[in-house]
Parts: C-alpha cells; structure tokens; sequence
C-alpha cells in the first residue's frame, strides 16, 4: 500500500516537472528494459505454464483452482517463479517513468493496472490463493509477448507482421481468462480467501472493459 501511495505520488511529480523541460532520449534504455523484461517473462513463463498445462492433463479443472498452493507453486522451480513474478511487479512500475520522462501520455489504463496488479498479487500471495499459478502463467507468456514488441518498436525493428491488434488481443484474451478463472473459482467453492476472489474478479472485469475501450478507441474508431 505505502508503495502504491508513492508510486502515485512520483509520477504525478514527475509529470508536474517535466511539463517544462524537453522529453528525455531514453530508445537505447528502453529496448534494453523491454527485452530484459522479455527473456524474463519467457522464462517465467517455461516454469509455470508447464506446471499449469500438467496439473490440468493429470486432474480435474476443480483441483486447480482448489488444491492446496503450497503443492502447486509453493515450491521447487514454480515457487521461485512465483516469488519473482511478485517482485516484478515492483520492477515493472518503471515503465512508467519511461513514458514520464520522455513526455508521453499517460492512460489512465496504464498507471491503474500497475498499481492494481501489485496490490492484487502480493495479497493473493499472501492469502496463497490456490487459483493464482492461472494468473502468473498467462502473466508471463502475455508479457513475453508485449514487452518483446515494446523493444522492437524501441529500435526500429519491429517485423511488419507484428502489429499492436496482437498484443492487445493476447491483453483482452488473458482478461477474459481472468474472469473465467475467478468466475469457476467462487463456483467451486473451495476456500479461496473471500476478499481476493472479490477483488480479483473486479480487477479482472475491469482490466477487460478498459482493454476493449482501449481497443476499440485505436482499431476501430481512430
């Protein structure tokens, strides 16, 4: 909480004390964040996701939303994993201070998920929300993908092929996903922390309206 609070408190600063002052060169600082943000996601992601698609093929859809977190992603590679994929998400708030300093707009969307997700993942770690190992896989994989296209674009070397529509689809599809998730999880009834499934259903529902505004705004409407 007390890091939200200063997260705010820096960017609103920051925007109040760049309003004068020319936008920072930062392409070669920002390709290297984004790919190093990349291969970490990448690799996240080849710890989770396995664990995840296995757990899946082996049981029913109920024990993954219900069995015991310690078991899942308590321990061993996924544990790990999971315990970076938390601390990242304090990394991952110096995006904003890339878009801060080089004098871009700031959505709404943006700074609202950041501080979010932050919120919503330490307090599922802490309540060992047996549902969560859904969230950091598709987490992973996502950002893979986004982050590996927020570096292509920073050196001018993003293929044709690659355009913003996939992106923001992967984004929408994993909210989507969210909200399945948590949606089967209170229908399953099986002791996930009342307070989490409430919020992260309302972060989710939220997180997939926002998206779809935003894709709408730029694909369909621009």
């Amino acid at each position: 909480v007390a890091t939200t609070a200063l997260y705010i408190a820096a960017f609103s600063y920051g925007i109040r004390r760049m309003e004068k002052r020319n936008p920072w060169d930062m392409k070669r600082a920002l390709a290297c964040w984004n790919f190093f943000l990349a291969a970490f996601s990448v690799c996240g992601a080849l710890r989770t996701a396995p664990i995840l698609l296995g757990n899946l093929r082996a049981f029913p859809f109920r024990r993954s939303l219900c069995h015991a977190a310690a078991d899942d992603w308590g321990r061993g590679a996924a544990g790990l994993w999971v315990q970076l994929f938390i601390l990242s998400k304090f990394a991952e708030l110096a995006d904003t201070a890339f878009i801060v300093l080089r004098k871009k707009r700031l959505l709404f969307l943006h700074w609202y998920h950041h501080l979010t997700v932050l919120l919503y993942c330490w307090h599922s770690y802490a309540t060992e929300a047996p549902h969560a190992l859904y969230f950091v896989a598709m987490n992973y994989a996502v950002h893979s993908l986004m982050y590996a296209y927020y570096g292509l674009m920073a050196v001018d070397a993003k293929p044709a092929w690659f355009l913003p529509e996939v992106v923001t689809g992967a984004q929408i599809s994993q909210m989507v996903a969210g909200v399945f998730v948590q949606y089967s999880a209170a229908r399953a009834d099986c002791g996930v922390n009342r307070a989490n499934l409430l919020a992260g259903s309302l972060m989710y529902a939220s997180y997939l309206g926002l998206f779809v505004k935003f894709a709408v705004d730029r694909f369909v409407l621009k």
